[in-house]
């Protein structure tokens, strides 16, 4: 499991995964929005399988 995630992307994803989940505690959205956990677990660990099965990479690393 190497990273497939670069800087742009990982930023990118946990703003969006905490947009999500905030507006899911707030009420504002219903609890669908507590999929934002997806993008901001998937940005912390650096790797995204989906990324993987569609064979893209965002990081710059040489895939390994």
């Amino acid at each position: 499991m190497s990273k497939n995630i670069g800087g742009i992307d990982r930023i990118l994803r946990i703003l969006a995964g905490i947009v999500l989940i905030v507006l899911a505690v707030t009420g504002m959205v219903g609890v669908w929005g507590y999929i934002g956990v997806v993008p901001l677990v998937t940005a912390l660990i650096g790797w995204c399988p989906a990324y993987s099965i569609l064979k893209i990479n965002t990081c710059g690393c040489a895939k390994g």
